[in-house]
């Protein structure tokens, strides 16, 4: 049974840091794909970044390119995303999510959060202006 659990968020003020963790069990970590993708209330769910952690490739959604990084830890299969100068815009409920990419091309990477098809509970995020 894949299980994603996401760790970290809470309460900062516009201009500060957090750094979020996305534990994974149940997958071979080598043939998947992690992302992270929030959820405003009201608004979509949109991409914000993703790595193959196998190949090393990683996404950065424009908004948040430049402010935060995403890494990962594959021996204890833990990706994380360092959330540095951050935006009342940044508020958002973060999801992490998991994707089978063994059959993928070598180093590609999907975007899209309707491709992923296991999904973590969330954590809060809030970022006071």
């Amino acid at each position: 049974e894949v299980q994603l659990v996401e760790s970290g968020g809470g309460l900062v003020q516009a201009g500060g840091s957090m750094r979020l963790s996305c534990a994974s069990s149940g997958i071979t970590y080598a043939d998947y794909a992690i992302g992270w993708f929030r959820q405003a209330p009201g608004k979509e769910r949109e991409r914000v970044s993703a790595i193959r952690p196998s190949a090393g490739s990683t996404y950065y959604e424009d908004s948040v390119k430049g402010r935060f990084t995403i890494s990962s830890d594959n021996a204890k299969k833990i990706v994380y995303l360092q959330m540095d100068n951050l935006k009342p815009a940044d508020t958002a409920v973060y999801f992490c999510a998991a994707k089978d990419v063994g059959d993928y091309f070598t180093g590609s990477l999907p975007i899209h959060p309707y491709l992923y098809t296991d999904w973590g509970q969330g954590t809060q995020v809030t970022v006071s202006s």
